[in-house]
Order: C-alpha cells, then structure tokens, then sequence
C-alpha cells in the first residue's frame, strides 16, 4: 500500500498576494474605463456633428 504523506498548510505567493489591499488596483480600473468610455463618447459626438 501507499504510504499517505502529510501535507502541511504553508502559505503560497497566491495566498500572499489574496490578502493584500487591492483598493488601488479597484479605483485604476473605475479611472481607466471612465476615460475609454469618455473617450468613445467625445469621439462619437464628433462624428455624429459632422454630419
């Protein structure tokens, strides 16, 4: 038979990187698409007036 191994619970760069603050990363996201949405908005308008 197979021995069965014990497996110890060690903290992983995933787990590391899980319990950080990602508040942030959530707020450059919002600013980005804010400014991609504006963006295509600006650009839409511009071309809707030209006609």
């Amino acid at each position: 038979m197979a021995k069965a191994e014990l497996k110890t619970k060690s903290k992983t760069a995933v787990e590391v990187e899980d319990s950080s603050s990602l508040k942030g990363t959530l707020a450059s996201v919002f600013f980005l698409g804010a400014f991609i949405i504006i963006t295509w908005v600006s650009v839409y308008y511009l071309y809707v007036e030209r006609f």
